[in-house]
């Protein structure tokens, strides 16, 4: 055990240089503007940089090519550290914030989930709220994909890493015969479209900070924002416009994205299985809850009703919980579709979580096969997805899936209904959590923060977060007896 955790702590180190090294945007912007958060970064910094140094340094002379429980232990070693350094700038800043509401609210940025215990946000350094949505900026993509561009330079190879961490099909996806150089197009894909959305946000109105906080947010489809009105702050349909595009595109498998720019060509978007389920499911959505509210009456005429419904009808949908109502206020039926479409709607590949648009076409496709099969023995009726047959052991594995995502639902709902939550605010937190989609309903509601929760319940719902952002399996199989033999 001793020499299998060496060589992970060398790479965990590095992991937790380069966070560190990424805590200097923040302080560079305290240091430009004067805000007062400066002495938080300084000490942040220096702790992270040390610890991630020595950590390195420890296990350097025992470098060697992850094997498969090497990538699986330091995948969630990774991810259970790293909030522990992203809360320190609010630790430091806050000093009445508690431990456990600062882990939640890191824990939150890097998966990108987007739920909040802080309310106040409006009078927050905008260094602080830059470093909150900068969190969902390197969780978006995943920070480990990030550090696997650079492990082969001090020689670390880091393919099991990157089979850990990337989600769904995207596992077995090799866009260019190298890892490394796959790493390296996914976060070029993804720094072009966010570097797009901070243009879009400064014409629409944004100041140069301001539109950079919110383009890290929007394409990490994450939902924090530096305003306690969220979006809604800036009453503009050319914003809500540009956040709700922007976050179709992060909902997009990224492998799309970057093989359409290296090759100069929409073909990809074509011939992508997800993009037209995806699509169609969320607009005809918006478009079904413009009507229910119109009919209603919640608001006084369709357009109204349309622009707010489908704005944070895309963002429950994607997954990126930015709001410009309090949905709280609608008919119970239209927070329960949006917080179901955040379950399925985004594609494998793209920053957005719940169980992928991938999943629940297959799942639909055997469903399909099974009835067919009642009918007709004695067929051979394949399931097929974008023209290629799906081997039988897929299904099974998205069944399997499919069982653990709703038993944990399950259970994760009993247990915060147990802890003296009622059934609305415990499901819902739960599926926010468990689909990193970041608001729900009740008193966990686009309009109100988490701060309401017990500190037992808040750590339920962080666990929830972490078990979502590492797909279930990632995180369950270390906490099996047989991963931890020989």
């Amino acid at each position: 055990m001793h020499r299998r955790l060496l060589p992970i702590l060398n790479v965990l180190g590095l992991v937790i240089v380069v966070f560190g090294l990424s805590m200097l945007v923040p302080l560079l912007i305290s240091l430009a503007l004067g805000d007062d958060a400066r002495s938080a970064f300084d000490e942040s910094f220096l702790a992270t940089f040390v610890i991630g140094l020595v950590l390195w340094l420890t296990g350097r002379l025992h470098r060697r090519e992850l094997k498969a429980r090497d990538g699986f232990l330091l995948v969630v070693m990774i991810w259970l550290l790293l909030p522990v350094f992203g809360a320190q700038p609010l630790l430091f800043y806050l000093p009445g914030l508690s431990f456990t509401d600062a882990y939640f609210e890191a824990m939150s940025g890097l998966t990108t989930t987007g739920a909040t215990v802080l309310s106040g946000l409006d009078g927050l350094p905008p260094s602080i709220n830059l470093w909150r949505t900068q969190m969902h900026f390197i969780g978006g993509m995943g920070v480990i994909v990030l550090v696997v561009a650079v492990l082969p330079i001090l020689g670390v190879g880091g393919r099991q890493m990157f089979k850990a961490e990337t989600p769904g099909p995207m596992k077995d996806t090799k866009l260019t015969p190298r890892m490394t150089e796959t790493a390296k197009g996914l976060w070029l894909a993804y720094m072009l479209l966010t570097a797009a959305c901070i243009l879009a946000f400064y014409a629409g109105g944004m100041g140069w900070l301001e539109a950079l906080t919110h383009a890290f947010s929007v394409m990490g489809l994450g939902g924090f924002s530096s305003h306690d009105a969220s979006l809604g702050y800036f009453h503009s349909a050319t914003l809500e416009a540009i956040a709700g595009g922007f976050a179709l595109l992060a909902g997009i498998n990224f492998a799309t994205h970057f093989m359409a720019l290296s090759g100069h060509s929409f073909k990809p978007y074509r011939y992508d299985p997800e993009i037209r389920w995806f699509l169609s499911v969320v607009l005809l959505s918006c478009l079904g809850l413009a009507l229910l509210l119109w009919y209603l009456h919640v608001y006084p005429d369709f357009l109204t009703a349309l622009r707010y419904a489908t704005f944070n009808t895309i963002s429950m949908a994607t997954t990126l919980g930015l709001s410009t109502a309090d949905y709280n206020t609608w008919p119970l039926f239209a927070g329960l579709w949006m917080l179901f479409l955040s379950s399925f709607s985004t594609s494998a590949g793209s920053t957005g979580g719940g169980i992928k648009m991938m999943r629940a076409i297959l799942l639909y496709k055997q469903v399909y096969r099974e009835l067919v099969k009642l009918l007709h023995p004695n067929a051979e009726t394949p399931t097929k997805l974008g023209g290629v047959v799906v081997p039988n052991k897929i299904i099974y594995a998205v069944l399997a899936f499919m069982f653990i995502y709703v038993a944990a639902i399950v259970l994760l709902s009993f247990i915060l209904i147990a802890s003296g939550l009622d059934v609305v605010t415990a499901f819902s937190a739960v599926v926010a959590t468990i689909d990193n989609t970041g608001p729900g309903l009740g008193r966990v509601g686009s309009a109100t923060t988490y701060a309401a929760l017990t500190d037992f319940q808040t750590w339920v719902c962080t666990f929830s977060m972490l078990l979502g952002r590492l797909e279930l399996f990632t995180l369950l199989v270390v906490l099996t007896p047989v991963f931890w033999k020989k």
